[in-house]
């Protein structure tokens, strides 16, 4: 694991197979000669220091000199550090090796007393200075660990790639899944415009390799002949040598290719009219890229869920898409048990307990799963205390819970939450959330100790810097003016972030200006106007914006069909759907990223 290789110093013998950790403290108070070398730590502090007042030559006081310094870290000692580091800096020895073990020190020191970044601006090894591999290792080890603490992925890997080219086999291997890992997340068209950095060709080769897995996933013909290709332009890659198992295992994934394909929806009855948007969206999908080869049939869940299905098997369905609601949900996860299913499906909603099956996956809108997105986006942005406002409904209270695991997970520190309801309440929520009521509380009293001449304005608080809410679009137009006024003139504004559900319909312009600086996530397909949302308009001009996402829910989940198999073989995929960036976990549930927009000047603008 990458954390465990960050906080290891590694030194390597002749035949680079002995490895010593450089963060233990000994004495050896019957050694005639204290062991010099900058590899490893093994003595006090006080210790090297006098040595180093022992020493006749410059470079061996230096040597002891930050040994000692090194030790003072080790004991905690960062003060007594810093200030050796700065009275032996102007005679320092110019020799390349001790220059970057002060750089390092530095570097060490600044991360625990001013910051992360100055740590990075100050260890820089000039490409010129020649070092022994464990230095080189500790160097790459530590800036890789101080990028990732500073979210900068792609600098990580550069500092990963370099890393594991000083690294015995084993410990290289290690380190060569971290990289694999760090590259998942990583949309294809990042990864696109970095891979031709010619100045580091490993890191440009695991990038490569990456985008060849991501775009190629999907048809294994392709994927095998690029990865044969790159692997002929790069035989001695670390990823050449060995490839990743997970992309292995998409190589050998066998992709489905139906020929009949049958849907099961609600088609008449009361639900009949949630469901029209998808099998319309289905429908479109299927004439943009329609193959005569392949047949597709719909069957009606709402005669019964069990003989839809048999209808469709009858037909001589390959593959079966849907059902919808979640109680035909349940009855066909029933039928699964019975070991009545025999062909792959991909379901149109999700339940929270299921058994995982090798052909059954999931596909839903889910408001949960959009919350947890969001999660993540607050994250990368670099907020670090966000505040949540929440409607004080199920499915708010379900966002809410989805969005502080995933935070609890990235952060381990809960996120603070404050439910609201409508009238008044929603004031008041508000009131006290931002610590205004406390604020007003106090100028009350001061008013009757002193008397109500004096003049105060209430202040807020300044600890957050970020507000999420979780609301319904009549509810926001309320939330936002009284998030501004409630703000004191003396805090700084803070990141607004909503979700899809605030977002308003329709395209007045008055409505969305007091919405300015508001973030907002949705599907790709809704962020900017295009060809297919105006046909999508024109056609049925009477559908809000809930009903278009279910169209482009369908859309996706008839071009999903051909690349499940693949993309639940290699988690690193991610599909660049209408309704997000779409990739598979383990279970089979299609996991969504969304895309993020910011009302500006009346109008919402994709960031």
């Amino acid at each position: 694991m990458l954390k465990r290789l960050i906080t290891t110093k590694f030194v390597f013998a002749a035949i680079l197979s002995t490895v010593l950790v450089g963060c233990a403290t000994q004495t050896t108070e019957n050694k005639q000669a204290i062991d010099s070398s900058l590899a490893s730590v093994t003595q006090s502090a006080n210790v090297y220091l006098s040595a180093a007042s022992n020493a006749k030559q410059p470079q061996e006081r230096d040597k002891y000199l930050l040994l000692a310094a090194h030790a003072y870290i080790n004991e905690a000692n960062v003060s007594a550090a810093d200030k050796l580091l700065v009275s032996m800096k102007p005679q320092l020895q110019p020799e390349p090796t001790l220059q970057a073990e002060w750089l390092y020190l530095s570097a060490r020191v600044a991360e625990q007393t001013r910051s992360d970044a100055d740590a990075l601006s100050i260890l820089n090894y000039p490409n010129t200075w020649k070092l022994p591999d464990w230095q080189r290792v500790t160097y790459h080890q530590y800036k890789a660990r101080l990028f990732n603490q500073t979210k900068q992925p792609i600098d990580e890997l550069r500092q990963l790639s370099s890393l594991s080219l000083y690294l015995p086999k084993e410990q290289s291997f290690e380190v060569n899944d971290t990289i694999w890992r760090t590259l998942q997340p990583l949309h294809e068209e990042t990864i696109k415009s970095f891979m031709r950095d010619n100045s580091n060709p490993t890191f440009s080769g695991w990038l490569q390799l990456a985008y060849i897995a991501k775009h190629y996933a999907v048809d294994p013909s392709q994927l095998v002949r690029y990865l044969g290709e790159w692997q002929q332009a790069n035989p001695n890659h670390p990823g050449a040598m060995k490839l990743p198992s997970d992309l292995e295992k998409a190589l050998n994934a066998k992709p489905y290719k139906p020929q009949n394909i049958a849907v099961l929806l609600p088609l008449t009855g009361r639900r009949a009219a949630v469901a029209e948007p998808i099998r319309q969206g289905i429908l479109a999908s299927y004439m943009a890229a329609f193959d005569d080869q392949i047949e597709l049939n719909f069957f009606d869940t709402n005669l019964g869920v069990e003989t839809a299905y048999q209808d469709a098997l009858a037909a001589g369905a390959e593959f079966v898409i849907g059902p919808l609601l979640p109680n035909a949900v349940e009855e066909m996860q029933a039928l699964n048990e019975q070991e009545l299913m025999t062909v792959p499906q991909l379901y149109l909603n999700q339940t929270e307990n299921f058994t995982p099956n090798s052909d059954q996956f999931y596909f839903a809108l889910s408001p949960a799963q959009e919350a947890s997105d969001a999660a993540q986006k607050l994250y990368n942005d670099g907020i670090s205390l966000p505040l949540l406002l929440v409607s004080n409904d199920s499915t708010g209270k379900r966002m809410a819970e989805s969005f502080n695991s995933k935070w609890l997970e990235l952060t381990e520190e809960n996120a603070e939450i404050h439910y609201y309801d409508g009238g008044d309440q929603m004031k008041l929520t508000v009131q006290e959330a931002l610590g205004v009521k406390d604020s007003q509380a106090r100028i009350a009293r001061m008013k009757e100790l002193i008397g109500n001449n004096i003049e105060a304005d209430f202040r807020s608080r300044r600890d957050i810097d970020a507000i999420y809410m979780i609301s319904a679009a009549k509810d926001l137009v309320l939330l936002k003016p009284f998030l501004d006024v409630n703000f004191s003139v003396f805090a700084d504004p803070v990141a607004l972030y909503t979700t899809s559900r605030s977002r308003l319909s329709g395209n007045s312009t008055q409505s969305a200006q007091e919405l300015n600086n508001l973030m907002i996530s949705d599907i790709p397909w809704l962020m900017g106007a295009n060809t297919e949302t105006t046909m999508v308009n024109q056609l049925w001009s009477n559908w809000n914006n809930g009903q278009k996402r279910l169209y482009i829910m369908g859309y996706d989940s008839l071009e999903l069909v051909s690349r499940l198999a693949q993309m639940r073989a290699f988690p690193g995929y991610q599909f660049n759907g209408r309704s997000g960036a779409l990739s598979v976990d383990q279970n089979g549930v299609i996991e969504r990223t969304l895309s993020w927009g910011k009302y500006q000047r009346g109008q919402l603008r994709s960031l």
